[in-house]
């Protein structure tokens, strides 16, 4: 069995792992991404323990999405970029594995996502960032380009 949380419904129901399982999977770390959060966390007040049931309501509105974004990353993503994020996380977390993406769709809407970010055109208004960054702090990232993924056998 995979880990508690991550494992997509139908692979805890039958023990059958598929492509869209790792979709499931993906899913879920890039919710925790977003969120700051673990996807089981005990220490949370009741309701909020598993983190898909707690997110998914949040993830369709842009005013929403906005409220559970980790503040550790506020200020470094467009409000575009943190609608589509949120959507695509939407998406790959369905309960009906084929109304998931498949993986090569996913990987396309994360380099959109990166061209986004790259073009700063949607960066968020710096009167709603709560820590200005500087020039020289911009300067100082660098952007790291990982080559794509060749196609996984599992993905049909």
């Amino acid at each position: 069995m995979g880990t508690f949380g991550y494992a997509a419904p139908e692979y805890m129901a039958t023990g059958h792992i598929t492509a869209r399982s790792d979709v499931y999977s993906f899913g879920v770390v890039l919710l925790e991404m977003l969120t700051g959060r673990r996807v089981m966390d005990k220490n949370r007040p009741h309701g909020e323990h598993n983190l898909i049931e707690w997110a998914k309501p949040f993830l369709t509105s842009k005013r929403k999405v906005l409220r559970i974004m980790d503040h550790r990353i506020e200020g470094q993503y467009s409000v575009e970029g943190a609608l589509r994020a949120a959507l695509l996380a939407v998406k790959c977390l369905a309960l009906e594995p084929k109304s998931r993406p498949k993986m090569p769709e996913v990987v396309e809407a994360l380099e959109q996502l990166q061209n986004l970010n790259k073009s700063g055109s949607l960066k968020r208004d710096t009167t709603q960032m709560k820590h200005h960054r500087t020039s020289t702090d911009e300067a100082s990232r660098r952007t790291t380009s990982y080559p794509r993924p060749a196609a996984s056998p599992l993905v049909t």
